[in-house]
């Protein structure tokens, strides 16, 4: 077998485990909130979202298409550099979910493979305006659902003023449902593709399809049941820092966020914008908690998992500059 074609089996095979890796760590995403304000048990909610998560993955290639060819120059892109890109991502994930960290795992992939792509061919390689709109969402994404989660819990505390607080518990506490369902699937839909994106990526460059951008059916399906599969698996550690410690969640609270969050997901999704989920909930949720007033927000929390978002840029670009340039000296490469 040529050392081309096993550079990208190798490259379905990590691909497969960053989206697992992906679902488990990006898990408190779509349940956070419905979990800890106690509406579903940690098992209902996973398979809730997990199932939702493989409906949203197969809904779409337009955040796909994006990462294969409106980031780095896809002409330019060899297998080997999909390869450092994967690497870095999952180890960053892993890391990140060991501290219990809400990181970007979009942002992790995209910066390993702008990393990668760089330590070859200089910054040549990078297509700037696909650059800018993806670095755009890092700041747009969390303030938008920030300012949206604040005004929509404003919104409802006073048209429900005059409601009693045993109805307006009972009441969200079934709509929060239908919002957690939402956002699963909204998560399956935007980080879903941007796996589908990479082994598309090297599956060009190696010849194995006709054109950058190309979605093979077959990495359609694996790459949403394997993220399926990893939200199944559930990241507890990240749940317990989404809906657990940076405010107190009520289920009209864990409606708004996720509401919230899920609307600008699915937006960016369809205009094939790869942004993070974990910004768009993180941001919701700040933003829903500052309602009651600033003290109710743990800002020291918020502040740890907005320095961890910060660090993920240069960290992953590292990352994949280092995994590229290492592969490169022992002789892996096409």
């Amino acid at each position: 077998m040529e050392s081309g074609t096993v550079i990208v089996i190798a490259v379905v095979v990590l691909g497969l485990i960053f989206e697992f890796v992906n679902g488990f760590h990006d898990a408190a995403n779509a349940i956070a909130t419905v979990v800890a304000t106690r509406v579903l048990t940690p098992l209902q909610a996973l398979l809730m979202a997990g199932t939702l998560n493989l409906v949203g993955a197969l809904a779409g290639t337009a955040v796909a298409v994006t990462i294969a060819k409106g980031i780095v120059d896809s002409t330019k892109v060899t297998q080997d550099l999909v390869l450092a890109a994967l690497i870095a991502a999952i180890a960053w994930d892993l890391i990140t979910f060991y501290a219990a960290l809400p990181t970007s795992s979009s942002h992790a992939l995209i910066f390993g493979m702008i990393g990668a792509a760089v330590s070859v061919h200089g910054w040549g390689v990078v297509i700037v305006p696909g650059l800018e709109k993806t670095s755009a969402a890092i700041v747009v994404s969390p303030t938008t659902t920030f300012v949206v989660g604040y005004l929509l819990m404003l919104g409802l505390y006073w048209v429900l003023k005059d409601v009693s607080y045993t109805f307006v518990n009972r009441f969200f506490g079934k709509a929060q449902i239908l919002s957690s369902a939402w956002m699963a699937f909204t998560h399956g839909g935007n980080d879903g593709q941007k796996t589908m994106g990479i082994i598309s990526l090297a599956l060009f460059g190696g010849g194995f399809v006709a054109k950058s951008g190309d979605i093979p059916d077959w990495v359609k399906v694996a790459c949403a049941l394997a993220i399926a599969l990893g939200t199944f698996t559930g990241g507890f550690r990240i749940i317990k820092t989404m809906g657990m410690r940076i405010t107190l969640l009520k289920p009209i609270n864990g409606f708004a966020a996720e509401t919230t969050a899920g609307a600008v997901i699915e937006i960016a999704t369809r205009l094939g914008i790869p942004i993070s989920t974990t910004h768009a909930i993180s941001g919701s949720i700040l933003g829903v908690g500052a309602t009651r007033r600033l003290s109710a927000v743990r800002w020291g929390i918020a502040a740890r998992i907005v320095s961890a978002w910060v660090l993920t840029i240069p960290g992953c670009f590292i990352f994949g500059w280092a995994a590229a340039s290492i592969m490169r000296a022992i002789g892996i490469h096409v």
